[in-house]
């Protein structure tokens, strides 16, 4: 199951994260400020885009995306549905100011410094913003493998 992942960076070099609530998945957890799945017939950057205006109210442009890594990554479960593919982008020039679009599923917003996250954060999307911080984000990585 593939999804398409925004990392909006502002001019301070922080990242904005939104804290999940009401999803089912990682409530309580920091995470990307626009991620989701990639529907039928869609491309991921255009995945992307929509993501970021359904959940922060804003527009990206498509050039705009840039591409941190691909991450093939397992619950180790066997469930097929916990086989995912997940594709990073980071994004610094969107309009319009973002806010909390699904109050619902996000219990706010917050910029934060990528040497200084908030805690918790979603464990493979903290694997992402660390080598991002660190400048050794491989181009294809996988988490959760033994």
């Amino acid at each position: 199951m593939p999804a398409a992942y925004v990392l909006l960076i502002d001019a301070g070099e922080r990242v904005l994260l939104q804290l999940r609530r009401g999803t089912g998945y990682r409530d309580g957890f920091w995470a990307a400020a626009a991620a989701g799945h990639v529907e039928a017939d869609e491309p991921v950057f255009a995945a992307a885009c929509r993501e970021a205006a359904e959940e922060l109210g804003i527009v990206v442009e498509q050039r705009d995306l840039v591409p941190l890594t691909t991450m093939h990554r397992t619950h180790g479960n066997g469930l097929e549905i916990d086989e995912r593919v997940d594709f990073f982008f980071a994004c610094r020039r969107w309009t319009g100011e973002p806010r909390t679009m699904e109050p619902e599923r996000s219990a706010g917003l917050g910029w934060y410094p990528l040497d200084a996250l908030p805690e918790p954060v979603v464990p493979h999307e903290l694997f992402v913003l660390e080598g991002l911080r660190r400048g050794d984000l491989p181009v294809i990585t996988a988490f959760g493998f033994a």
